[in-house]
């Protein structure tokens, strides 16, 4: 189990390293929001100040990447599958879960990469943390990835369509963006929009890392997050190690 893990994602992450650039081009929208939209934010906090609303909304901007980096990941499957690739991967002597695991801990690793450089923008800006609290942020990115990239290879290997995938992906984007509060807090917004929000999964972690952020760390949001992530990313791994079976099979 472990050695074929570590196979595929010593294969992942070369494949990785062999073309860095894509991993810096997936945090230039965050950095982008950082710069130019957090400035905003200034008059909305209670203290006015640059730090404050850097508290508030670099949580949601490394939720960005979160979400539209992880959930993107599936298309790659798509074209090992239709090259037949996956199938001779999935019928040979390697353990199947391997395929999968190995490529989800390579997500991980490079979304929890991503996110330290975020909260580095972020820090130059006057952002102030503790090391508890970035040690903490990068465990729920790490958590977030793992649920993100596994829905993503689950769908591709179910659709095996790069249109429809991108359909599905674009089509719930913009509204587990809103109800996240990745750019402004919920809290801001109608009470319908609150409630509605707390079916959104990425909701439980905007709010956990903006705890973090202001240092509650023993905030009540923080462990639900970290159960909220770790039961979907067992599902959707489950999932997606299964749909990997039936194209085996």
């Amino acid at each position: 189990m472990f050695r074929h893990t570590a196979l595929f994602f010593g294969h992942e992450l070369r494949n990785i390293l062999r073309n860095p650039a894509w991993v810096l081009i997936g945090i230039m929208q965050p950095v982008l929001y950082l710069l130019l939209f957090a400035p905003l934010l200034t008059t909305t906090t209670q203290g006015g100040t640059m730090g404050e609303a850097l508290r508030m909304f670099t949580p949601g901007a490394m939720m960005m990447i979160a979400l539209f980096g992880s959930l993107f990941t599936g298309f790659a499957m798509i074209n090992e599958t239709r090259n037949g690739v996956l199938e001779r991967l999935a019928v040979s002597q390697a353990w199947r879960p391997a395929i999968i695991l190995g490529r989800v801990i390579k997500d991980m690793l490079v979304l929890a990469c991503q996110a330290l450089l975020v909260m580095g923008v972020a820090m130059l800006m006057g952002l102030r943390l503790s090391l508890a609290a970035v040690a903490l942020m990068l465990l729920l990115m790490a958590a977030t990835g793992l649920f993100a990239a596994s829905l993503s290879y689950g769908l591709a290997l179910v659709i095996r369509d790069e249109n429809g995938l991108s359909q599905i992906v674009q089509f719930f984007a913009l509204p587990l963006t809103l109800l996240a509060g990745m750019l402004l807090p919920v809290s801001l917004g109608p009470e319908w929009m609150q409630t509605v929000a707390r079916f959104n999964p990425l909701y439980y972690a905007v709010e956990a890392g903006r705890s973090l952020f202001a240092e509650r760390l023993t905030d009540s949001t923080i462990p639900v997050a970290f159960a909220v992530f770790f039961v979907l990313g067992a599902l959707t791994l489950t999932w997606s190690v299964r749909s990997l079976r039936k194209l085996a099979g």
